[in-house]
């Protein structure tokens, strides 16, 4: 039966909307492989179920009201898109859908306060940096902080690291074997901003320049995936002018800014920059790929063999297809040993904001997350995204042998200077 939904009711992104609802043949492959089925057991709360839920409110055949609980508890971790044997662009319909519904929806006051919240303070570091220090200040008001906000404050560390500030260029050691343009990241530079100085050492002494252009700004995910769609496209223009043409890729060291640069074409489809946008997204590389394909410069071996558990991001191993690059890396250090998570192509429930909207299922999924990576008895564990560092970080904290998480960036960079060590 042919799907009836309109593209002049979907806007922009009606059309592939309509080839993602027509492409899915309700198969069921995507059920186990979805992290909400695996904790709540419903059919609405699958991809098969959200497809079918977007449908009928897009065809008008459903009220809005009764498809949102189960599309807002939908990660957005494309898991599905990996799993699906017919090839749905799943993320083709759950962003556009959710920008949708943004202007059709009824939310809470709590609700509201909450993203505003989020939205004009995570895509910014020094805003970010000064709503961070008072939440740290609130955690002995814990018990009054109202319910919508506590999530965040049990997210934030014991103390923020010093802030650095990034030069506009670093010269290749040696010999220049290629230039890149770095993506700071938003969250990153007040969390951790040691992921980038150690991106930027790694890149360097495998002789490649690094630009990290003034004018950037965050990547637009944020916005993107909680239906703010102005917002991500505001953001990804700004992107598009900032950072330069002479580089031979556009790195990024978090799987979520990554996968958002590769949305672009999405996020301003039907615009006039739709061409530029894409010819962009095409430029864009985890700084994993690029290293594994121009190669790392000799490693020393460390002082004594370590087991390092490897924690697949959703958006680099689902949305990017990047899986066997950071694991190569990694295995190149001598003495090193990458082991597997169990069931590690499920998500850790960090999923951008997720572990804030919906606390409750991100935190069962965290605690899974953190069993499966005790039971690999590593002593350290490697991962490429700040959101799941620091969902994964929060539900490993003060568990017997805990391992140290790291991005995989932090623990190349270690390894080169021989510092690399069990803790």
């Amino acid at each position: 039966m042919k799907h009836e939904i309109s593209v002049e009711r979907a806007g922009p992104a009606g059309a592939a909307m309509a080839e993602a609802v027509q492409t899915c043949v309700h198969c069921g492959f995507c059920l186990p492989a979805c992290p909400t089925y695996q904790v709540m057991g419903q059919e609405m709360d699958t991809p098969r179920g959200r497809i079918l839920l977007m449908k009928d409110v897009l065809e008008g055949s459903l009220p809005l009201s009764e498809a949102l609980p189960h599309t807002d508890r939908c990660l957005g971790c494309l898991a599905c898109e990996t799993a699906c044997p017919s090839g749905v662009k799943y993320r083709e319909l759950i962003s556009p859908f959710r920008e949708w519904t943004a202007e059709r929806r009824e939310r809470s006051a709590a609700d509201r306060v909450r993203r505003w919240v989020l939205l004009r303070t995570l895509p910014y570091p020094q805003r970010f940096r000064a709503a961070a220090r008072l939440g740290i200040m609130s955690r002995p008001l814990h018990a009054v902080v109202p319910r919508a906000f506590r999530p965040m404050l049990d997210l934030l560390p014991a103390a923020l690291p010093p802030s650095g500030r990034l030069a506009p260029l670093y010269p290749a050691l040696g010999k220049r074997r290629g230039r890149v343009a770095l993506l700071a990241g938003c969250a990153q530079q007040v969390l951790a901003p040691g992921i980038n100085e150690a991106t930027i050492a790694v890149l360097t002494a495998a002789g490649v320049e690094v630009v990290v252009p003034r004018e950037q700004g965050c990547c637009g995910a944020l916005a993107w995936h909680v239906g703010a769609g102005q917002e991500a496209r505001a953001a990804a223009r700004r992107n598009l002018r900032a950072f330069p043409q002479d580089v031979d890729a556009i790195v990024t060291n978090a799987a979520g800014c990554g996968s958002g640069l590769h949305e672009y074409p999405l996020m301003l489809k039907g615009c006039a920059e739709e061409e530029e946008a894409k010819a962009f997204a095409h430029r864009v590389e985890d700084v994993s790929v690029y290293l594994d394909r121009i190669g790392l410069p000799e490693l020393p071996a460390v002082k004594s063999p370590l087991r390092i558990a490897y924690h697949d991001a959703c958006h680099l191993s689902h949305a990017q297809g990047v899986r066997g690059a950071p694991r190569r890396l990694l295995g190149q250090i001598p003495g090193v040993t990458v082991c597997e998570v169990a069931d590690g192509d499920i998500c850790c429930g960090s999923a951008g904001t997720y572990n804030i909207d919906q606390p409750e299922t991100a935190r069962e999924l965290g605690r899974r997350k953190a069993e499966a990576i005790l039971a690999t008895g590593a002593s350290r564990v490697a991962l490429g995204n700040i959101g799941c560092l620091t969902q994964i970080q929060s539900h490993l904290r003060g568990l017997p042998g805990a391992p140290v998480v790291s991005h995989t960036m932090e623990i190349l960079a270690l390894a080169m200077k021989g510092l690399l060590e069990r803790d």
